[in-house]
């Protein structure tokens, strides 16, 4: 595998030994039950997609994350780019240093949380540094002013049990070892170009996996892709998890690709937009990734009460492409790709050829969906729609 982990090291803090396990219970000062976000967070920490941390951010971190974008290591030569700052919210003052925390979900020990630090953080810088806005119609300056609590703790996560999910989740080091069991030609270095994504897959996202499994020029011949949906919680009116899940798995039967892994990632979105693609390329590098499809408005969102943008369509692919070096994954920004009645192209191909262009928004998708109209073949797969009429939603 060409792809070194970020840091140098792929984090595993999986305890393993029964015995040992059952002492670091029997140290616990307490228990909290944690909500879905804050266990996406926990399972990223203790299974290395959030590589290098081994744990939950302490202020010193935290601080140089949300400023500078730098996860700080030991020394000056060990810090990192590190997009997002990870960090375990609460409003109970007890949590204090020195405490041990067994964290449980649905009351089943997923982690041991030594905590080293307590810290009141400053949201409003955080809400601007991090996601441009301090507006609570962005989606995250809402969760962290209005859910989440108002210290964070810092300290180290020990992982005892891999959370009880209706999705299959694989670790990083698991989808490592696949990828390079699915090589083509396993003399030459493998290119693993990493495809995110939230919501259903419909043709325009398959047309630009299918490019970059052609693009042999940023690419190279020895490549895959890694399809890798997020499945955590995202937005209050997105699919559910599972819905998309299957949706997925619908597809990965019916393509069948032979180049091409489907796996999912515990991971709870943001739509942090540039900072937040920056979190995205960092997750799939660890995942055994090179390079990473980044789309238009990549993580973006939109205000609920005027409908514009919190992003430019190109800022995350400037920023990834102003750090690609420091990210050690190279962003494959794609171009303004439109259907027309001849397929899809460019856009300004199909301007040059004065081809009418097919447009369909998101919205009125789900309209027609949720109305039993007939969905247009060229922009979603049969088998998707099939599946989202039988839940009732788009």
């Amino acid at each position: 595998m060409s792809s070194v982990p970020h840091g140098g090291k792929l984090i595993n803090t999986m305890v393993t030994d029964q015995k040992r396990v059952n002492e670091l219970m029997a140290s616990c000062d307490m228990e909290i039950e944690v909500n879905d976000r804050q266990l996406c967070d926990i399972e990223c920490i203790m299974e290395g997609a959030f590589s290098p941390l081994t744990g939950f951010m302490t202020e010193r971190e935290y601080t140089s994350v949300v400023s500078d974008r730098v996860f700080p290591g030991a020394d000056a030569d060990q810090s990192v780019i590190f997009g997002l700052p990870v960090v375990f919210d609460t409003n109970d003052t007890s949590l204090v240093p020195g405490k041990t925390v067994l964290l449980k979900h649905q009351h089943v020990p997923i982690a041991v949380f030594q905590i080293s630090s307590q810290y009141t953080p400053d949201k409003c810088k955080e809400a601007q540094s991090c996601y441009g806005s301090t507006s609570i119609e962005h989606p995250a300056v809402w969760m962290i002013t209005a859910e989440r609590g108002r210290f964070y703790c810092g300290g180290s996560i020990l992982g005892l049990n891999r959370p009880i999910r209706d999705v299959p989740c694989r670790s990083p080091a698991e989808v490592r070892a696949s990828l390079v069991a699915m090589a083509p030609d396993a003399s030459s270095p493998l290119s693993v170009v990493a495809f995110q994504c939230r919501n259903p897959i419909h043709r325009a996202h398959w047309e630009l996996i299918a490019r970059a499994l052609s693009d042999t020029e940023r690419v190279g011949g020895n490549s895959l892709v890694l399809v890798h949906p997020t499945v955590g919680p995202t937005q209050h009116d997105d699919v559910p998890g599972r819905v998309r899940y299957e949706t997925y798995e619908a597809l990965r039967a019916e393509l069948a690709h032979p180049r091409v892994q489907w796996d999912y990632l515990s991971y709870s979105m943001h739509m942090g937009g540039p900072r937040e693609a920056l979190q995205h390329m960092i997750i799939r590098k660890n995942y055994g990734c090179t390079h990473f499809i980044l789309g238009r408005d990549m993580a973006g969102c939109k205000s609920a009460l005027t409908g514009d943008d919190f992003y430019g369509p190109a800022d995350s692919q400037e920023m990834a492409a102003a750090n690609t070096e420091a990210l050690g994954v190279k962003p494959l920004p794609t171009a303004n790709i439109v259907s027309t009645d001849q397929g899809f192209m460019l856009a300004g191909e199909a301007k040059e050829k004065g081809l009418a262009v097919q447009k369909l928004s998101g919205s009125k998708f789900r309209k027609m969906l949720r109305a039993g109209e007939d969905i247009p073949s060229w922009f979603a797969f049969e088998s998707v729609v099939k599946i989202l009429r039988s839940h009732n939603d788009a």
